[in-house]
């Protein structure tokens, strides 16, 4: 009886262990979704650099790195690219003549 016991509590434990390691193991990306993040990173960052990053950018790299997270490769796609589109129009803000009322 104590040898059945123990074999069920450690089949238990064993199952447990593995459920616990897979639950934080993020779901894979695509290779396109990967680059996408990665380039709207790094158009955020220069714009930031440049002091021209919008706060819809860092919005939507926020929530392109939570789709990442959840393995949502089109939301990573698109949030990535919405990013990335508003670091570039911060940056090519700074060529624009200032306003004078």
């Amino acid at each position: 009886m104590q040898k059945l016991f123990f074999a069920l509590l450690s089949a238990t434990l064993i199952a447990l262990g593995s459920a616990s390691a897979m639950a934080n193991e993020a779901p894979a990306l695509s290779d396109e979704a990967k680059q996408a993040l990665s380039k709207a990173e790094a158009d955020v960052k220069e714009a930031q650099s440049k002091k021209a990053l919008w706060t819809t950018a860092q919005d939507a790299l926020k929530k392109a790195k939570e789709a990442a997270d959840k393995g949502d490769n089109a939301r990573v796609i698109a949030a990535s690219k919405k990013a990335s589109d508003q670091a570039q129009l911060g940056i090519k803000q700074l060529s624009y003549p200032p306003t004078n009322k």
